[in-house]
C-alpha cells in the first residue's frame, strides 16, 4: 500500500499565483469511488487502465456508460475517467445533456481524469468539448501523427505530485492533443505539469510542432478538480503511480497545505 504526500499548486489566486495542497495518505480499501467511463468512443487502451486501478485497493472501480452520467448517476463517486479512444466519439455519444452532467459534477466537487481522448475532451476546442480546461488542441489536422514512446519533461510541482524524482519520463503516446493555453476568460486556466521534449511526426505530421507543448495539465474547476494526461501512463510499464497519484488528487482525498502563493 502507498503511503504519499502529494504537493502542487493548481488553483489562481491573484497574479498567476497558486495555492498548493498537499494529500493525506490514501489507506482505506475502496476509499475513492471511480467511475470509469466505457461506451461508445473508448478504445482498448481502457483495459490496460482498469488493470492499473485494480492496483490500488482504495479505488473501488464501476464502469459506467453514457446513458448513466444522462441519469445522473456519477452521483455518489469521487471521481469519473474518461479513457483513450476517440474524443469526438465520447463526447457526442454523451450528448449535450450528458456533457452538462460531467460539468456539474465537477464544479460541484467531483474530479475528472482523462487519458488520451479523455485530455481531447476535457478541452474547449471543438464543439463536443466539455469545456473544462482552457485549451486548445494544436495542429488539429495532424491529431492523426502516429504512436511510439516520447520524452516529457516535469515540472517542480508535476515531479512532487506524480511521485517522481527525475526531470524528466518516457511514456508511451498515442495520438493525443497537443495542448495550449486557448485564453478564453469564461475557463479556467490550466497548470501544466508536463512538457512534450520529442515528438512524434509521421503520416505527414510536420516536424517541430510537438515539442514545448503541454503532455500533462491540471485545474480545478468550479469546486472540482481537473487532470489530464496526452500520452498514456497507463499503457507505460512502471507508471502506475502516475495513474494512481493523478486520481487521488482529483478525488481530494487531501487539505489545504501551510503553502499558500508557493509555485
Amino acid at each position: 500500500m502507498f503511503t504519499f504526500r502529494l504537493i502542487a499548486a493548481f488553483f489562481f489566486i491573484s497574479c498567476g499565483s497558486f495555492a498548493s495542497f498537499a494529500a493525506e495518505p490514501v489507506t482505506s480499501a475502496g476509499d475513492i469511488r471511480v467511475a470509469v467511463y466505457r461506451d461508445k468512443g473508448v478504445g482498448k487502451s481502457v483495459n490496460d487502465l482498469l488493470a492499473s486501478l485494480k492496483k490500488f485497493p482504495e479505488f473501488e472501480v464501476v464502469e459506467v456508460k453514457a446513458a448513466d452520467i444522462q441519469a445522473g448517476k456519477l452521483k455518489g463517486f469521487d471521481v469519473v475517467i474518461y479513457p483513450g479512444g476517440s474524443g469526438g466519439g465520447q463526447g457526442r455519444h454523451l450528448g449535450k445533456e450528458g456533457r452538462a452532467r460531467v460539468r456539474s459534477f465537477v464544479s460541484d466537487g467531483g474530479g475528472y481524469v482523462g487519458f488520451c481522448a479523455g485530455a481531447y475532451l476535457a478541452s474547449n476546442d471543438y464543439e463536443w468539448s466539455l469545456n473544462l480546461i482552457d485549451a486548445k488542441v494544436v495542429d488539429r489536422k495532424h491529431w492523426n501523427r502516429g504512436t511510439g514512446k516520447v520524452q516529457v519533461a516535469l515540472s517542480k510541482a508535476g515531479k512532487e505530485l506524480l511521485g517522481y524524482e527525475k526531470d524528466e519520463v518516457t511514456i508511451y503516446y498515442g495520438q493525443g492533443p497537443l495542448l495550449a493555453p486557448k485564453n478564453d476568460p469564461k475557463v479556467p486556466d490550466f497548470r501544466t505539469l508536463g512538457t512534450y521534449q520529442t515528438e512524434i511526426a509521421k503520416k505527414g505530421a510536420p516536424k517541430g510542432v510537438m515539442k514545448g507543448t503541454t503532455a500533462i495539465a491540471a485545474n480545478e474547476f468550479g469546486k472540482g478538480r481537473v487532470f489530464c494526461f496526452s500520452p498514456h501512463p497507463e499503457k507505460t510499464e512502471g507508471l502506475d503511480g502516475f495513474v494512481q497519484r493523478a486520481v487521488a488528487w482529483a478525488a481530494k482525498k487531501d487539505s489545504p497545505a501551510n503553502h499558500a502563493n508557493e509555485r
